[in-house]
């Protein structure tokens, strides 16, 4: 008797993001030359190697990085708290209908109203200080993770509730080994997309009363016609989004990896 052959997949190869960088150079290019062939003072448009210059010595004298680790805590607490208060609420108003008819009217105006608008309201209740910015960024999170969390859990198949409620599975049994699961790459979704909203809202709450953070340093550059430090300080924030969003991305794809191997 003859088995058949089992076909083994080679680990995929690891390519690096060429695309990605040639359009980086092209950019960092274009930015050159309209620096330096264009009329515009460096005020307005400073040119790349003046950004790297002013970047540098933020570097040094301990500013930048100061600065920085004040917004990625703003940014890391917000985002926490909005993804388990969303998830928790999310959950709560896909089982209850009634529940979600109640709650439905204050939570879509709540996101109808800018986060731009309410941020000096709570800056002002709350004070300038750290509470207020992570309150921003989990209020910024809250809704695009509330919406995936309800759609995610409503999108599991009724059929394997049967099967669950057959094998008399405890509610915390259903939720663990079927609702999680079913619902995580819907969720994670959100949380891509609350992981980059959670740093424009530390840095609105920022921009509208801080004395410290990227949004200060920001108010500061623009203060002072510093044009190169706002350079310095928009970088810094791109670069901490760019992170958060691959890390939602690595343990996206750490934690589903059940269905690549399944296809």
């Amino acid at each position: 008797m003859q088995f058949p052959k089992i076909q083994t997949t080679s680990p995929a190869k690891v390519r690096f993001p060429w695309t990605a960088l040639a359009s980086l150079v092209t950019g960092l290019v274009a930015w050159w030359l309209v620096s330096r062939f264009s009329s515009l003072p460096a005020f307005i448009l400073p040119a790349p190697g003046m950004v790297w210059n002013r970047f540098s010595q933020a570097l040094q004298d301990g500013s930048l990085l100061v600065h920085a680790l004040v917004t990625l805590k703003e940014i890391s607490l917000g985002l926490l708290a909005g993804t388990f208060f969303a998830s928790w609420l999310g959950y709560l108003l896909a089982k209850s209908r009634l529940f979600e008819r109640l709650l439905s009217p204050y939570l879509v105006a709540m996101q109808a109203i800018p986060i731009v608008a309410i941020a000096p309201l709570l800056v002002i209740w709350f004070g300038p200080g750290m509470f207020s910015k992570v309150l921003i960024c989990a209020l910024i999170v809250f809704f695009p993770v509330l919406v995936n969390t309800v759609v995610g859990v409503r999108a599991v198949p009724r059929s394997l509730h049967a099967l669950m409620g057959s094998l008399h599975a405890t509610r915390w049994q259903t939720l663990r080994l079927l609702e999680l699961p079913a619902a995580l790459p819907i969720l994670l979704g959100g949380l891509r997309i609350g992981a980059t909203l959670s740093v424009i809202g530390a840095v609105v709450g920022e921009l509208v009363g801080a004395n410290q953070g990227l949004g200060f340093l920001i108010n500061v550059g623009r203060g002072q016609y510093d044009t190169a430090l706002v350079f310095v300080a928009v970088f810094t924030l791109v670069i901490m989004a760019l992170t958060l969003y691959s890390l939602v991305a690595f343990f996206e794809h750490r934690l589903l990896a059940w269905q690549e191997w399944r296809e």
